[in-house]
C-alpha cells in the first residue's frame, strides 16, 4: 500500500466524491457528447462540479477522465487528444482541490472487448500507459481504476498506473447474475479482489450498477478476500428514464443511512457514482462523523 493511502486512512474512513456525467448533464452537457472534452470547452462548469464536492467534505475528488483513454477517445474522433485532455481534467480538478483534497484521475474501460476481439491486450495495454504517464506528468495524486467489468482489462488499467508509481484505486461493477453479485464477465468479488491485489492495486472496490443498499455484502465479500482497503461508490438507486433522461430516486439521507453498514462492513473509502450530487457528500459526511465502531 502506498505512502499516501496509508496517510488518508491514518485520519479514519475517507470521503470521496460524488458522480461527475450525471452532474454535468444537469449543467448542459448532451448524453451523445464525451463527457471528458468539457475540460477543454467548459473548463468552468467542470471545475464548478469538482469544487462542489471539495466544499461539500470530500477528502479525494476524481478528474473529468474517465473516458480519456485512445481506445475510447477514438470513438468520438479524439484519439490525438488524450494527453490534452487528462492534462486539462487533472488541472482543473487540482485547482478546484486547492490543496483540501487530493485528486485522483480516473479510468474508465476502453468500450471495447477484448474477448470477442475488439481490441488487443497490447492497444489497451498502450491505451492506458498512455492514459497514465498524462495523468502523472498533469499532477494527479492518484488513479481510480474505475467501472470496470472485465477483470482482465482492469488488470491492464492497474498494471499502467503502477508502472508510473501512482497509487491505485481498482473498482469493478458488481450488477450481474441471479444474486446481482457479478461483474457482466462473470466475475465474483472473490475472484476480483484476490487478482486486482496480486495487480498490485493499493485499494480494491465496488462502484456504479446497483443501488447503495446492494453493496453492502459486495464490500463484506470484498473485505474478507483482500488485505488492501476497500473503496465503494454506488449509484444514488437504478435510474428511471423520464422524458429520455435517466432519474435517479434514492435521497441523499436515504443514501447516507447506509453508511455505518458499509463501514460496518469494511468500507474505507466512501461516495457515490450516477445520480448523486454534492448533497450525498454532505449527508455522508454528517453521518460519517458520529459513527461509532462497534
Amino acid at each position: 500500500m502506498k505512502m499516501l493511502v496509508a496517510e488518508l486512512l491514518a485520519r479514519g474512513p475517507v470521503i470521496t466524491d460524488g458522480a461527475l456525467g450525471t452532474q454535468l448533464q444537469a449543467r448542459g452537457l448532451a448524453t451523445v457528447e464525451c463527457p471528458d472534452t468539457w475540460n477543454l470547452s467548459h473548463p468552468d462548469r467542470v471545475e464548478e462540479v469538482a469544487r462542489a464536492y471539495v466544499e461539500a467534505g470530500s477528502d479525494i475528488i476524481l478528474a473529468n477522465t474517465f473516458r480519456a483513454n485512445r481506445v475510447a477517445l477514438a470513438g468520438y474522433g479524439l484519439a490525438d487528444r488524450v494527453e490534452e485532455i487528462n492534462r486539462a481534467g487533472v488541472e482543473i480538478a487540482r485547482r478546484a482541490a486547492a490543496g483540501r483534497a487530493k485528486v485522483f484521475a480516473s479510468c474508465g474501460p476502453s468500450g471495447k472487448m477484448l474477448m470477442t476481439g475488439e481490441v488487443s491486450e497490447d492497444d489497451l495495454r498502450w491505451a492506458f500507459a498512455e492514459q497514465a504517464r498524462s495523468a502523472v506528468a498533469a499532477g494527479a495524486d492518484g488513479m481510480a481504476v474505475e467501472t470496470m467489468a472485465d477483470l482482465a482489462e482492469a488488470r491492464l488499467a492497474v498494471a499502467a498506473a503502477c508502472e508510473v508509481g501512482l497509487p491505485v484505486v481498482a473498482s469493478m461493477v458488481f450488477d450481474s447474475g441471479r444474486d446481482k453479485d457479478r461483474t457482466m464477465m462473470g466475475t465474483t468479488p472473490e475472484q476480483a479482489a484476490k487478482e486486482l491485489t496480486a495487480a498490485g492495486a493499493d485499494v480494491i472496490g465496488a462502484n456504479c450498477g446497483l443501488g447503495i443498499a446492494g453493496y453492502v455484502p459486495i464490500c463484506r465479500r470484498l473485505r474478507a478476500a483482500t488485505d488492501r482497503p476497500i473503496w465503494i461508490k454506488p449509484n444514488a438507486g437504478l435510474p428511471e428514464m423520464v422524458e429520455g433522461r435517466a432519474v435517479y430516486r434514492t435521497t441523499p439521507e436515504e443514501f447516507a443511512s447506509f453508511v455505518p453498514a458499509l463501514l460496518e462492513a469494511g468500507a474505507s473509502f466512501l461516495g457515490g457514482c450516477c445520480g448523486t450530487g454534492p448533497e450525498f457528500v454532505r449527508a455522508m459526511k454528517e453521518v460519517m462523523r458520529s459513527w461509532k465502531h462497534p
